[in-house]
């Protein structure tokens, strides 16, 4: 379970509550609520029923300029958390 959770399940939830916590705040500071996260996915959602393919390659260039951060900085996290040989 230990290994799952990534630490002890007590641990890791007390973890994800203060994060949650944190996230909350930044987004309440940004104006962001639920209501517009759900509103916004539905849009998504409509505008890909809506325009076909230019709505796939619409989405394919949100998804190359964020991958363009998120893959080296999880490939960082990796090497940086990556367990140490003995």
């Amino acid at each position: 379970m230990t290994r799952f959770f990534g630490g002890s399940p007590l641990g890791v939830l007390g973890r994800l509550v203060l994060l949650s916590i944190l996230i909350g705040f930044v987004m309440h500071a940004f104006g962001l609520n639920p209501f517009n996260i759900i509103e916004s996915i539905r849009h998504l959602i409509e505008t890909i029923w809506n325009l076909g393919f230019d709505a796939l390659n619409w989405l394919w260039r949100y998804f190359l300029l964020g991958a363009v951060i998120v893959i080296p900085v999880w490939l960082i996290m990796r090497l940086v958390n990556a367990p140490r040989g003995k």
